[in-house]
């Protein structure tokens, strides 16, 4: 039948716009493809920006409640004992050991051998030496401590806060209401960085945290917020770990 209209009538002849419309059509269709794979990049795009707009100040809160509890723990702590000790390592290969009592008479050990510390006082801040009774009359309040410190430090040394603040935190026998205010003037301070977990030499996990120096290098602390005890000290050029900070009713081996 097809055949037989073809023989009497011809091939049907499109009409004259017929490929202006289906082309359109294509066009068309084409067009609306473009415009959604468009749209779904200017949506990626939209969404990465505002991705990048939202402050990610998450570290800077993880490390500020890390502090914090550390601060807690520091309060509970106890401050009971005839000495106060520190042992430490330097270097990964130097030990030194202090001993302080309440009235001040203080030892120190190196390689074994006690020596008794006279003339001058073993605490000192940002070169200024501190008694014992002026470490136990700091301020537990963080706000009051941090006056107080940045009040002790020379003219133009305002980099020093933060070193000045973590020393209350291990070389200085602080009361435990010093230490955590300590903890606490730290956690507002711009400048103490959050590291995240680390593990010291000795293979003891914590939390890591890094602050400038006068001299352009970054100190690096790693601590135990469960106990508030600081692990580890190193700048680049030195390291200690601290391997006893407390007090204890055990004195120096005296000759």
């Amino acid at each position: 039948m097809d055949e037989l209209i073809r023989e009497l009538y011809g091939r049907p002849q499109p009409g004259p716009h017929a490929q202006t419309r289906v082309w359109r059509r294509i066009t068309a269709r084409r067009r609306r493809r473009r415009l959604s794979w468009t749209a779904a990049i200017s949506a990626a795009a939209a969404a990465l920006a505002l991705f990048l707009l939202v402050p990610r100040d998450q570290p800077v809160e993880t490390g500020r409640q890390i502090l914090l509890t550390a601060a807690t723990s520091a309060a509970s702590s106890t401050s009971q004992g005839t000495y106060w000790h520190v042992r430490k390592l330097h270097d990964g290969a130097r030990e030194s050991e202090l001993w302080v009592t309440r009235q001040g008479r203080a030892w120190t050990a190196e390689q074994g051998r006690v020596t008794r510390v006279t003339g001058r006082s073993p605490f000192s801040m940002a070169g200024r030496d501190l008694t014992f009774e002026e470490i136990q009359a700091l301020p537990a309040d963080a706000a009051e401590l941090r006056e107080r410190v940045a009040a002790m430090l020379p003219p133009g040394s305002e980099s020093l806060l933060a070193d000045a603040l973590c020393g209350l935190l291990w070389t200085k026998p602080s009361p435990p209401g010093v230490r955590a205010a300590a903890y606490r003037a730290l956690a507002d301070l711009p400048e103490v960085r959050y590291l995240g977990t680390a593990t010291d030499d000795r293979g003891r996990a914590g939390e890591a945290f890094s602050f400038g120096l006068p001299s352009g290098v970054r100190r690096t602390l790693i601590i135990d917020p469960g106990t508030s005890q600081v692990l580890s000290s190193e700048d680049g050029t030195r390291s200690e770990l601290v391997l006893v900070a407390g007090w204890t009713d055990e004195g120096p081996r005296r000759p």
